[in-house]
């Protein structure tokens, strides 16, 4: 058999022994690490991940620590604090073209976008306080920046000018949408317009438009068919006012959306009608009995 070295033997006894004493020295250093210190010794928010969570938090295990925010959130400037602001910011101007436009390019000197959303909402208030001529120098300012060139903007546009009484730019203004969106051009331009020369007097017009209308193929609505028919009546014009209302009788049922469902309204039939100057559409009248959900006929 072959025998161990003596020195073999003393070697190995001697690894067994440090590695005993390493072993001690290290579960000493851990026990002073996570006993004798406590978390919160370490950091004075600890205090209140003990108070909340019965478990003790470990470096290795255990979930993440939260620790309570030491700072308040500001309050974010919504958009439509916004645009009250810039609303507040024009009004106490005078009607100078450069000084309300100096204005409004010093309120959004600091966006990185231009605030289309703010600056449509400030054109919806000042249309409810019914300042028209805010309402055409915000949106011609807003045009002349490239923003917000949609066919809404355009509108009330028109309707600012009209009521404000300069209708030769009210023409020109249409002049253009009209050569432009030929074929796309939305009915509402069409009613408004008529609405206007209705209101000033100004038949020839007037009739020139709705022609304009049949030559495109465009539906008349009630207000419209019952504008032309009035004046066919004052000018004695009896057969053209047969012709055109056998031609587009009133409807008895006009379909709207109510809940996210469409629905059918019962129209109120009447020889009189009101012309107001921001709604374009007759007088509806509304029962129980007259709201009837409909799915399966086509729009009229």
């Amino acid at each position: 058999m072959r025998r161990k070295s003596p020195q073999g033997h003393s070697t190995t006894s001697l690894l067994q022994t440090l590695c005993g004493a390493a072993a001690g020295i290290i579960g000493n250093i851990t026990d002073v690490v996570f006993v004798g210190f406590s978390p919160s010794s370490l950091h004075p928010r600890n205090d209140f991940v003990q108070q909340q969570e019965p478990f003790q938090v470990c470096a290795a295990k255990g979930p993440r620590p939260r620790f309570p925010r030491v700072w308040k959130a500001r309050k974010k400037i919504g958009t439509i604090s916004k645009s009250l602001k810039l609303v507040e910011c024009i009004k106490g101007l005078s009607n100078v073209k450069e000084e309300v436009y100096g204005a409004l390019d010093s309120f959004i000197a600091w966006e990185l976008e231009f605030p289309l959303i703010t600056v449509k909402k400030a054109l919806k208030t000042l249309e409810m306080e019914k300042d028209w001529k805010r309402i055409i120098q915000v949106t011609k300012w807003m045009l002349s920046k490239g923003q917000g060139r949609t066919m809404g903007s355009y509108y009330t546009l028109l309707n600012a000018l009209a009521e404000d009484g300069r209708i030769e730019e009210a023409e020109e203004l249409w002049s253009k949408l009209f050569s432009e969106n030929l074929e796309s051009l939305p009915r509402i331009f069409f009613s408004k317009m008529i609405s206007i020369y209705y209101n000033n007097g100004m038949h020839g017009k007037m009739f020139e438009v709705f022609a304009d209308m049949e030559e495109l193929g465009i539906k008349p609505n009630g207000l419209i068919v019952k504008l032309v028919g009035d004046v066919f009546q004052k000018l004695d014009m009896h057969e053209k006012y047969e012709k055109i209302t056998k031609k587009y009788p009133p409807p008895t049922w006009e379909y709207r959306y109510y809940k996210g469902k469409r629905v059918r309204i019962r129209l109120k039939q009447s020889n009189s009608f009101d012309m107001t100057a921001n709604n374009d559409l007759p007088q509806l009248k509304q029962t129980d009995n007259s709201v009837v959900e409909d799915d399966n006929d086509p729009l009229e």
